[in-house]
């Protein structure tokens, strides 16, 4: 058995063919609940468009003009958790969570589903990971790094909680790692 494949993936409510999110518009499709669906006319007639063409090339061209014609439309969440992922790398004041969440107008929580749902990780692994980032270039660039003072200018009640981040992080600890560069 030999031939070509062609598909298109999209992630939940992104892409329907008819417009339900959870697929119930798509003929043959399986709705929640598993019962099958039958599908609108309009979703009948775009499935056509997309699946009769003779060849491959054409199908798949039928493919990418439906999909192009449906393109993604702007998510305004996303470009909140854009913004503030970038906000926690940018600006020393956004290294905690509560504070964050404080001035984004947003619940701990909320904000901590928001990065779950646009970022991929929560919002204490990225200010965590740019805490380290901001150890690591001091301990790259000075000579002697006073680890209590950075400790508190990066927002650690003390150095010992910046230690044990940095140790976890990286496999050693400041005083270690600061030698070899």
């Amino acid at each position: 058995m030999s031939g070509d494949a062609a598909g298109a993936a999209a992630g939940p409510g992104e892409c329907t063919a008819g417009g339900g999110t959870d697929g119930s518009a798509v003929p043959g499709a399986v709705a929640a609940g598993g019962a099958a669906a039958v599908g609108d006319l309009a979703c009948a007639r775009d499935a056509a468009l997309v699946l009769d063409p003779e060849d491959d090339q054409a199908r798949v061209a039928a493919l990418d003009a439906f999909l192009l014609a449906r393109g993604p439309t702007p998510d305004p969440r996303a470009d909140l958790a854009v913004e503030l992922a970038e906000r926690i790398r940018s600006e020393s004041t956004a290294l905690r969570v509560g504070t964050l969440a404080r001035d984004a107008g947003l619940s701990v929580r909320s904000l901590q589903r928001l990065f779950a749902a646009y970022v991929g990780v929560g919002p204490k692994w990225v200010v965590l990971r740019h805490r380290i980032h901001q150890a690591l270039e001091h301990a790259e660039s000075a000579a002697d790094v006073d680890w209590a003072a950075l400790a508190a200018d990066l927002g650690y009640a003390d150095q010992a909680h910046l230690v044990r981040d940095f140790t976890a992080t990286v496999g050693v600890p400041p005083t270690a790692y600061a030698p070899r560069n």
